[in-house]
């Protein structure tokens, strides 16, 4: 640290001397880019942040004196237990768009407890004017309540000190606070611990600031900013770009931007990002350390929080995901490098991903529900297991790599019958079912919504080894099989209320709703001229009609299965992904098997040709 060892950061800068008149120029380029891409809220929606933040701050004191009297405390000591709120995440960073969320932390002492949180609070909360929207969901990992207040989304996490009050003062950097404390407490307390830390260890906020707007949001266009999904999250963009401008310490925007992409690019993985050297202390604080501690080798792109506990933000990052990650580096650094000798525009390093143009074979991920709010954490759940999916499939013979998007498409299907319920959980949505409206099924016996997210994960197929023949099979029972049987532990989990739907599509049966307008390509046809006493139906050239999973009968309620999607016979030419050559496949096929489901569960084995003549 600078007070200490005259720099910022483990390590001296690489650099010390100011920015270049070239790299001004580009700084103020850049930011007038990040105008025009929208990446700042107006002064309006700053203010009603400002309004709704006193609100919660509030209802938060609020909801601690109503626990105290429950508790028995008297007024006076109901009165004086406080309760304190604290912003952390992109909005504490100031690196926040419009309508972003706000993470907060609500501190509460001893006497409260998480119980109190999910009952009393969210109950609370319900009753706030300008609500919308309350989602509580206290089983997951880091329990929070998601609302959104007077248009602004919030999502909150409780810590519960072991103090018999909370002033109004308390700063939550003395490490001495986590004793005693449970885990899930420890974990609600390290957004704002670590977010803090972070704004300390960077040389200038401001340049700091700026840099990571751009990187966040080239991250979100390329399509790589989730950790829940393998990918990084917002703390550790944020760490990645804090180290840069320890590096640099007297850099600008635009200089920062250009080295964090050349060094992202070539940065020595495993080798761990710290922003400062954990000293042990009275709490044994260690320095992160793989040989010391075996189980941190499994982390492929450490990056290590500076507050204690020091945690890795990069867990959740596959094989898959890194190649993406570093493709899109280098990317990255192609296109900055032209920036600053001035042969391409900001503009250029913005635009949006391909994923769904990138690939011939998809899997889709369907969670469904009947209800809105169930759908939430239904959905929610099957999420934080998509990454498992994707590790699993990885081990697939004939895959060399599973891509994971990063978000869902949500869908609300209005039904008339139990047999379309059961066609929409299986992702057949008809243009009838499509076009219709929530009017259209009001009063009419039988009908129903169906609420559903469909998650995607592309599929690069290695090329034909020279000299093989006969069909290859892309067996991806296995996978398949043990993420169902993973979702279906859910403790909250209900086979007549969720589905669960697994299957394999090819990307021309891609929905309209993964595509911008416009954006879709075309679909090519090709004109075929019929010989003498040759018809249409049997050419050599016209693809092979398409094959039907076949299914058991539908139930009254909504099932979970796992199911292959059809595939046409067509030839397929695969693009290159991080490094993979593109190929072409002729008069070739790839057999797709999917699982089949134990206990008489809804069954499809659909083999799909991957090429033909």
């Amino acid at each position: 640290m600078a007070t200490q060892q005259g720099y910022y950061g483990v390590t001296p800068p690489i650099a010390t001397s100011e920015s270049s008149e070239r790299e001004k120029e580009v700084t103020v380029t850049l930011m007038e880019e990040l105008r025009q891409q929208n990446v700042f809220e107006s002064e309006e929606e700053s203010r009603t942040r400002e309004i709704v933040l006193g609100r919660v701050a509030a209802l938060v004191k609020k909801f601690v004196r109503t626990v105290s009297l429950a508790r028995g405390l008297s007024e006076a000591a109901a009165n004086a237990a406080g309760g304190k709120i604290f912003t952390f995440g992109s909005y504490r960073l100031g690196v926040h768009g419009p309508g972003a969320d706000i993470d907060t932390l609500c501190v509460v002492p001893k006497h409260v407890s998480r119980e109190d949180f999910f009952d009393v609070f969210e109950a609370m909360l319900r009753e706030v004017e300008g609500v919308t929207e309350v989602s509580g969901v206290p089983e997951a990992y880091v329990p929070v309540i998601k609302t959104k207040i007077s248009g602004i989304p919030l999502d909150f996490l409780m810590a519960r000190l072991a103090l018999s009050s909370i002033p109004d003062d308390l700063s939550l950097q003395d490490d001495n606070l986590l004793r005693n404390l449970d885990e899930r407490c420890v974990r609600s307390l390290n957004g704002s611990r670590v977010t803090d830390e972070i704004l300390r260890l960077v040389p200038n906020v401001q340049v700091f600031r700026d840099s990571l707007r751009c990187i966040k949001l080239w991250a979100t266009r390329r399509a790589i900013y989730s950790n829940v999904n393998g990918f990084l999250g917002g703390v550790a963009w944020a760490m990645l770009v804090a180290r840069i401008c320890q590096l640099y310490p007297n850099a600008i925007a635009g200089a920062i931007v250009s080295r964090f992409f050349i060094i992202m690019y070539q940065w020595s993985w495993p080798q761990p990002v710290l922003l400062k050297q954990i000293e042990e202390g009275p709490l044994q604080v260690r320095v992160w350390n793989p040989k010391l501690y075996p189980g941190d080798r499994s982390h492929r792109m450490p990056i290590i929080t500076p507050a204690y506990p020091a945690m890795c933000a990069t867990h959740n990052v596959t094989a898959s995901t890194q190649m993406i990650m570093t493709e899109e580096f280098k990317k990255g650094a192609d296109i900055v490098d032209k920036v600053i000798v001035g042969t391409a525009s900001w503009s250029e390093l913005f635009e949006k991903h391909d994923f769904f143009h990138k690939y011939r074979y998809y899997l889709q991920v369907i969670a469904s529900t009947g209800d809105p709010e169930l759908q939430i954490k239904w959905a929610g759940t099957v999420e934080s297991r998509i990454r498992q999916l994707v590790m699993k499939l990885e081990y697939v013979d004939s895959l060399t790599l599973a891509h994971p998007f990063v978000k869902g498409f949500e869908n609300v299907s209005y039904c008339l019958s139990e047999e379309e319920v059961q066609a929409v959980a299986q992702g057949e949505i008809s243009d009838a079912i499509a076009n219709r409206k929530k009017e259209d099924i009001e009063g009419k016996e039988g009908a129903s919504a169906v609420y559903s997210t469909t998650f995607y994960i592309g599929l690069a197929i290695e090329p034909k080894q020279p000299g093989a023949v006969g069909p290859r099979r892309l067996d991806i029972s296995y996978p398949t099989t043990e993420f169902t049987k993973m979702v279906k532990l859910w403790e909250h989990f209900n086979e007549s209320k969720m589905g669960i739907v697994v299957r394999h599509i090819k990307s021309s049966g891609l929905p309209d709703c993964v595509f911008d307008p416009g954006e879709r390509p075309a679909k090519l046809v090709q004109k075929r001229v019929k010989g003498p006493g040759k018809s249409s139906d049997t050419s050599p050239h016209k693809p092979a009609k398409k094959q039907r999973s076949s299914n058991t009968a539908p139930e009254a309620s909504l099932k979970s299965s796992a199911t292959a999607g059809s595939s046409a016979s067509t030839p397929v030419s695969l693009p290159p992904v991080a490094g993979a050559q593109s190929i072409y496949v002729a008069k070739e096929h790839l057999e797709v098997k999917s699982p089949q489901l134990p206990f008489g569960e809804n069954v499809a084995v659909a083999t799909g040709p991957l090429g033909a003549s």
